[in-house]
Parts: structure tokens; sequence; C-alpha cells
């Protein structure tokens, strides 16, 4: 690993990318659906329709968060999953907005906005991570998304 992508991995961990730094690598649209907290537009991303074996990485550092073995159609128009691609892939978060209590999911090394998660999915975790497509990218590199690094 070069110097600069060991720094730049440094700084995605520690949050230290600046807002100017994000919209350099993002498109407008990752970048208020993930820094800003953002929603886009039910069925909107080819994601939620996406058949093929993989992992779906983080849109901004590339972490993986979950394995396509765990994606189901859940008929929003989002790409959902009934779990995430470790213990350690997302984080959780209460979200009050909207005069709504839901839980908000993000990536645990970026802190990317990636969604929210339900209680109301299929077996056997029952839940359903409801996740913006523009907030992830497919690795179909992986085996199956078998491949948590």
């Amino acid at each position: 690993m070069s110097k600069t992508n060991k720094a730049e991995k440094g700084a995605l961990a520690k949050g230290t990318i600046s807002e100017a730094e994000w919209r350099k690598k993002l498109t407008p649209e990752q970048f208020h659906v993930t820094r800003e907290h953002g929603t886009e537009r039910a069925f909107s991303h080819p994601y939620h329709q996406e058949k093929r074996a993989g992992m779906y990485r983080c849109v901004c550092c590339g972490a993986p968060l979950f394995s396509s073995e765990t994606k189901y159609d859940s008929g929003t128009g989002w790409p959902s999953f009934y779990a995430s691609a470790g213990k350690e892939a997302v984080s959780e978060h209460e979200d009050r907005k909207f005069f709504m209590r839901r839980t908000e999911v993000r990536c645990a090394k970026c802190e990317a906005h990636l969604g929210h998660v339900f209680p109301d999915g299929p077996a056997p975790t029952g839940a359903r991570y409801c996740i913006n497509g523009v907030a992830l990218k497919l690795d179909t590199d992986e085996q199956g998304g078998k491949s948590g690094t």
C-alpha cells in the first residue's frame, strides 16, 4: 500500500476528510445522501433490482457493508438486506427527523449515512436494512460476497 493510500485510509477512519475533499470524491447525489443524510428516490437506483453476487461496499471509503447473500426484495424500492457484513460494518443511531422515530444506519468506518434499519425484515434476523443504492458500490469480484475484507 502506498503512503498516499495509507494516509487516506487513516483519515477516513478518523473522520478527518474535509467537506471539500468529500465533494471532490463523490458525485453530488452521493455527497447529499452520505454526507448530508439525504435519501434517494425509491426505485431510482438499479441496485434495488441487482441480482449479481458480491459485496456491497461503502461508496465513500470502500468498507464492506452488506453481502449479496443477505439481500432480498422488500418491495420498498431501495436495496434491502437482513444483516450487515459483520458486527463492525455499520453503526446505528437514533433518528427523530420528520416527526418519526427510526434507526439510522451509517458506515462504521467513515460515518457515511446509508439508510435506516427496521424490525420488519425476514428470518433469520427480522431486520430490514433499507439502504440508499447511491451509498453503495457492488464489488462482484468477491465470491458470493463472502469475503469481508
